[in-house]
């Protein structure tokens, strides 16, 4: 994988080409712009209805819906410089394929308690049809740069216990479980009772120590 240094956005050739018959294999990782909302939005639904298909109730990851996931990161102002958490995002010719977030630690992931002694990958997530194409390591490597310049000692992940793809993609970038662990209380439709899954928090030592 071959890359090009520049602060600003990071030009990548991936390793392999992407599957469904999709040649472009430069990619480019930049930060989030406000205008990259619905793009986002729908790599993080499909996403999520791909790799957590078995995990999470097929009510509702059926029910997921790009128009309001997007008009939230508009509302919260995911790609305004002021923002706590810096989003990248992956374009393969011009298509997004990922994104991941980053910033201070969130105590009890809670976005309005943040511990800035350390960082946190709050979101990964990669296109499924571009899974395994060197995509989710070229953003794990800009997400590394991103953070070098806060000399936070470790940086920190939650990620659902029953997701061991992702769980071996981190465990392969150095991350590994610390013991921690949390519930996530998932919200079902009206009348039944939430699901709750257990979260365990992965770390990667940046620092000496």
């Amino acid at each position: 994988m071959a890359e090009q240094a520049n602060p600003q956005v990071r030009r990548v050739t991936l390793d392999r080409p992407a599957m469904g018959g999709y040649n472009g294999q430069m990619l480019i990782i930049r930060r989030e712009r406000p205008e990259d909302a619905a793009a986002v939005a729908d790599v993080h639904v499909r996403t999520w209805q791909a790799a957590y298909a078995g995990i999470m109730p097929g009510e509702v990851l059926a029910r997921l819906n790009v128009a309001a996931w997007a008009q939230r990161r508009r509302d919260v102002g995911t790609a305004e410089p002021d923002h706590p958490f810096v989003t990248l995002v992956a374009e393969e010719g011009g298509t997004m394929v990922g994104f991941a977030t980053a910033g201070p630690y969130r105590n009890g992931q809670d976005a309005d308690d943040l511990d800035p002694r350390y960082g946190e990958i709050l979101s990964m997530y990669v296109d499924p049809t571009r899974w395994g194409t060197g995509v989710g390591r070229a953003l794990m490597g800009a997400v590394l740069a991103e953070t070098a310049g806060h000399d936070w000692p470790e940086l920190r992940l939650w990620v659902l216990e029953e997701n061991t793809r992702g769980r071996r993609f981190y465990e392969r970038a150095g991350l590994v479980p610390d013991g921690e662990r949390s519930a996530f209380e998932l919200q079902r439709a009206a009348g039944r009772l939430p699901v709750t899954l257990t979260e365990l928090r992965y770390v990667r030592r940046l620092g000496p120590g």
